[in-house]
């Protein structure tokens, strides 16, 4: 089986590559195809490969193109994870959303958008191409803003396009541990939402709805991650647990001043880590994998660290360092592949799933997955606060997709300046000016 990874020179493919390492089952991926822009990342990422490889018997074959055409033709899995701009890009997106005092954080607020405006043609594109070159091909895709431009892509690729995303499943986890859950897997968790905008509202283990155990609870209830970050009695408020992200929402202006005052944007961090790494695999006699093991320990230790110092969260737990995205999409290569018929929450078309959305409209819940894909399972009614974050930020993808189709600069800032963490026409339309003017992805907007 193959399985092509695209942004194949990305930091975080030997996670994906490492659990194709794990599966020793029948029908397992016997060769992955890398694909990027950059040939040294390419190779880097190659090098990294090989070391996990070393000892492994039959270990999945690796080979590398920067062909976009030759990596999918024939492929029976896609695994997106490209970053149109680089993270210099995403560094960008940073300061002129701060410029502006508003929030540049990659797929929320200004920097989500300009991202999704650069990214989404680049989306279109490949699924055009994998409709023709593999069309009986699952695309997975990691690629954010996840689910707008998971939704891009199903308009070519129907449901076989299935986003992914480690948040959820993270909160899941730990939600279950402070429970008392022996493994995840004996819970089912009720999550609702979009990507990066979710709230769990209830985890039942035989039967028995645990989660008001939990939020009856203020020491279990600070005692994780996200009782650190937005606080016990906000908590207790919603009635729910929200997913980290909303933090940008629920305490924006925090997170603004937060990022202001930083000695470097999270975009930039990673920019400069991430040099750092590439030029080390520059000498041939480093050790790959322990370099890249090294950078990645400080990458997730750092995650979202600005926030947890505004809340007072302290240092991230050591059970949440080992990421999850590349469990997530493992198991559901899985499921498609051999029938193995599991529960994932996932990116999918909503069909009749929320009533306040439309059937095309990708959504984050929770999904049955079989040899026939991704099946939304129905979800009671988001409560008012939720259903009008929802609807309005949904209606703010929906302008997204429609610039990025018109090549309309005025219907990109409609998109900036109905997103409810900007709110200013003004402010609007000095985002676009801002952006089109360092980032050559967005010349199409006229």
């Amino acid at each position: 089986m193959k399985l092509t990874i695209l942004g194949g020179g990305g930091f975080r493919v030997p996670l994906v590559y490492g659990a194709l390492l794990a599966d020793r089952a029948e029908g397992r991926v016997t060769r992955v195809v890398l694909h990027d822009l950059d040939a040294g990342r390419l190779d880097a990422v190659t090098r990294v490969l090989a070391e996990q490889a070393a000892g492994v018997p039959d270990a999945p074959e690796v080979s590398a193109t920067t062909d976009l055409d030759e990596a999918l033709r024939g492929a029976d899995f896609v695994f997106s994870a490209i970053r149109v701009g680089g993270l210099e890009g995403r560094a960008n997106d940073e300061r002129v959303a701060l410029a502006e005092g508003v929030l540049g954080q990659e797929t929320v607020g200004a920097g989500g958008i300009a991202y999704g405006l650069r990214t989404v043609p680049v989306a279109v594109d490949i699924a055009q191409r994998v409709a023709r070159l593999a069309p009986d091909a699952w695309v997975i895709n990691f690629t954010n803003p996840a689910g707008l431009v998971t939704e891009a892509m199903s308009r070519h690729l129907g449901d076989r396009v299935i986003g992914i995303c480690d948040s959820p499943v993270g909160l899941g986890r730990r939600i279950a541990r402070v429970l008392g859950v022996k493994s995840p897997g004996e819970a089912w968790i009720d999550y609702v939402g979009l990507n990066h905008l979710g709230w769990v509202r209830g985890l039942r283990v035989a039967g028995r709805d645990e989660l008001p155990r939990l939020l009856a609870d203020p020491d279990l209830l600070g005692s994780f991650e996200e009782g650190k970050l937005f606080g016990v009695d906000w908590l207790r408020s919603l009635g729910a647990i929200p997913n980290e992200y909303l933090h940008y929402y629920y305490f924006n202006r925090e997170a603004v001043r937060a990022y202001q005052q930083a000695d470097r944007t999270r975009g930039a961090f990673l920019r400069d880590q991430q040099a750092g790494f590439y030029e080390q695999m520059r000498n041939p006699d480093v050790s790959a994998l322990q370099a890249w093991d090294r950078t990645r320990a400080e990458r997730e230790a750092t995650y979202m660290s600005e926030n947890r110092e505004t809340a007072g969260a302290g240092e991230r737990d050591a059970d949440d360092l080992s990421g999850g995205y590349e469990k997530v999409a493992l198991a559901l290569m899985r499921a498609i592949a051999r029938d193995e018929r599991t529960t994932l929450i996932l990116n999918v078309r909503n069909r009749d799933t929320l009533s306040v959305l439309d059937s095309d409209a990708v959504i984050e819940v929770p999904c049955l997955v079989d040899a026939n894909g991704a099946h939304p399972v129905a979800v009671a009614p988001l409560p008012d606060h939720a259903t009008g974050l929802v609807c309005s930020v949904k209606a703010v993808e929906r302008e997204v997709l429609a610039a990025a189709e018109s090549g309309s600069r005025s219907t990109a800032v409609k998109a900036f300046a109905l997103h409810p963490l900007v709110d200013s026409v003004g402010v609007a339309r000095r985002l676009v000016e801002g952006y089109a003017g360092v980032h050559p992805g967005l010349a199409y907007l006229k």
